[in-house]
C-alpha cells in the first residue's frame, strides 16, 4: 500500500508488519482536556447553563457563545495536534475514518463534551470490534442528538436513527424492509441522554413485542445491532469503504466481497482485516487509484517540507475551505471523497498553498480567504517559515530528480522527466548553499502535477 510521507518513513524502518502491531497497540491518552474543563458535562450541568442563558443580557449571552465556539475550534485543534504529533499516526487516520462512517456533527450536537465522547469512543475502538463500536455509538449522546432519537418516544416514533443504522452503518440499502426501519424505531424509542452515554427512559420506551428481520421479541439498542450482524450481507458495506478510505476511490467488486467474507470469519474484528489489506499479497494495481484527501495533502505538505510549527488552526481553516471541515459533514452520509476532492476551486487552492509553503511563507487565514481571488497579500507582510526538504547531497540533478520521483509520483512521462530537468539543470550543484531551494522548487513544480494528487 502507498503510504504519505507521515508514516513511510516509521514503515521503512520497522517494516510493515511491525508498524502495524506498533500502531494497533499504541497507547493514547484519555485526560479531559483542559480546555474542556469549564464546559458542560452532565446533564444538570446543561440544565443550569441552559437556565442561566434565559437570564443572560445579551453581552452576557454573546460570551457564552463565544466559549462553546472556542471549545469547538479547540477540540478540533487538539485533534489535528494528535494527527501530526502521534508516532503512529494510523489510529488517528482510523478515527477520522470512523468519525466520517458515525457522522455527527457539532454544530447539531452543539455539547462539545458529548462530540469529545463521541471522538473518544472512535479512538478506543478504532482498531477493536465493528459491532462492538455500532453499539457504542448508537447509545452516545452525541449520535442520539444528532440523529434526533430524543424525540423518539413510545406512541410518537422518530425513524432517523433506526434507518441510518442500517442504510448508512451497517448492512445498506436494498438489505433491510421499511418494517425492519419501524420496528427498529420502536426498539429505540425512548433512549435519550446520560450522563456517560445514551439511557433508555422508562415512561417513552416501548416495551412490546417487534419483529425485526423475522426475530421476535421486546428488543433493544444492542438487540438490534445483535441481529442486524447476522444478516447475510452484513460485512460488504464498512469493507468497501475501508478499501476506499486507504487504497481505491472504486474497489472492485471482488475484493469487497473478499474482504467482506474474510471480515465475518474474524467475527467483524479490524484489526486482522486492515493488516490483511495492508500486507496482502493479493494482486493490488493500487498506484495512482486514489485521490489524497485534503488532510494527507496539507499534513504530506508540511512533513516534507519539515514545517513543524504551522499553527493547527490554519490547518484546520485549510480544511474547511477544502470540504473537509471535521467534525462539520454536509449530511449525515458523510464526505463524498473520490473526485468531489478535486474541484477546480480546491485544485487551485491547493495550488496556492503549495506556492505559498514552498517560498518559505506562512498560511494564514487572511491569505486562505484572498487565495482563490487571486489578490495576494505583498510579500512583505508574510510570516516566514524554515522550510527544507531531504535529498542526497552527493548526488547530481537526474539522481534528485529520480529520487523526488519516486517518493511523491507513482508515474512520470516524458514532459514531466524534460520540465524538472529545465528546473534542475545538468550543471545542478547540490553542495551549493542554496542548493535547498533549487529541490524545493523543483517539489513545488511536483505538487502542481495531477499526479501528485493522487496516492
Amino acid at each position: 500500500m502507498e503510504s504519505p510521507g507521515i508514516e513511510s518513513a516509521a514503515i521503512e524502518k520497522l517494516g510493515l508488519e511491525k508498524f502495524l502491531k506498533h500502531s494497533y497497540s499504541s497507547k493514547f491518552d484519555t485526560q479531559l482536556p483542559a480546555f474542556l474543563n469549564d464546559d458542560p458535562k452532565t446533564l444538570l450541568e446543561l440544565k443550569e447553563l441552559r437556565e442561566s442563558l434565559k437570564n443572560f443580557n445579551s453581552e452576557e449571552k454573546k460570551k457564552a457563545l463565544k466559549k462553546e465556539i472556542y471549545s469547538a475550534v479547540e477540540l478540533k485543534k487538539w485533534w489535528i495536534s494528535k494527527m501530526r504529533n502521534d508516532e503512529f499516526p494510523l489510529r488517528e487516520n482510523m478515527v477520522c475514518f470512523w468519525h466520517n462512517h458515525f457522522v455527527s456533527t457539532s454544530q447539531k450536537v452543539k455539547v462539545n463534551y458529548w462530540i469529545y465522547q463521541h471522538n473518544m469512543i472512535l479512538r478506543e475502538h478504532a482498531f477493536g470490534n465493528f459491532k462492538e463500536l455500532t453499539k457504542q455509538i448508537i447509545k452516545s449522546n452525541a449520535m442520539v442528538k444528532y440523529l434526533d432519537n430524543v424525540d423518539n418516544k413510545k406512541g410518537k416514533y422518530n425513524e432517523n436513527l433506526s434507518r441510518e443504522l442500517l442504510e448508512l452503518f451497517t448492512i445498506g440499502i436494498g438489505n433491510y424492509t421499511e418494517s425492519d426501519i419501524k420496528n427498529g424505531a420502536r426498539a429505540l424509542a425512548g433512549l435519550n441522554y446520560g450522563d456517560d452515554g445514551a439511557v433508555y427512559r422508562r415512561f417513552a420506551e416501548d416495551n412490546s413485542d417487534k419483529t425485526y428481520f423475522g426475530k421476535t421479541g421486546n428488543w433493544k439498542a444492542d438487540d438490534l445491532v445483535d441481529i442486524i450482524f447476522e444478516q447475510k450481507n452484513i460485512p460488504y458495506l464498512i469493507t468497501r469503504k475501508i478499501l476506499e478510505w486507504f487504497i481505491y476511490d472504486n474497489p472492485s467488486e471482488d475484493l469487497v466481497t473478499y474482504y467482506g467474507d474474510y471480515f465475518r470469519k474474524v467475527k467483524f474484528e479490524i484489526q486482522p482485516l486492515l493488516t490483511k489489506i495492508f500486507t496482502e499479497e493479493y494482486k493490488k494495481e493500487n498506484s495512482g487509484t486514489k485521490i489524497k484527501d485534503p488532510l494527507i495533502y496539507i499534513l504530506q505538505l508540511l512533513d516534507e517540507l519539515h514545517i513543524d510549527d504551522l499553527d493547527d488552526a490554519m490547518i484546520l481553516f485549510f480544511l474547511k475551505q477544502q470540504g473537509m471541515d471535521l467534525y462539520n459533514q454536509v449530511n449525515v452520509k458523510g464526505w463524498d471523497g473520490g473526485n468531489s476532492w478535486l474541484t477546480s476551486q480546491i485544485y487551485l487552492q491547493r495550488n496556492n498553498t503549495s506556492d505559498l509553503l514552498c517560498s518559505g511563507r506562512s498560511i494564514t487565514r487572511k491569505i486562505l480567504n484572498t487565495m482563490t481571488a487571486g489578490n495576494e497579500k505583498p510579500k512583505s507582510e508574510f510570516e516566514k517559515l524554515d522550510i527544507k526538504i531531504d535529498y542526497d547531497s552527493n548526488g547530481n540533478n537526474k539522481t534528485i530528480i529520480a529520487e523526488l520521483s519516486d517518493r511523491l509520483l507513482f508515474n512520470v512521462n516524458d514532459t514531466m522527466q524534460k520540465d524538472m530537468e529545465n528546473l534542475l539543470k545538468y550543471d545542478f550543484d547540490p553542495k551549493e548553499t542554496h542548493a535547498n531551494f533549487a529541490v524545493i522548487r523543483l517539489f513545488d513544480y511536483i505538487t502542481k502535477l495531477p499526479e501528485y494528487q493522487l496516492i
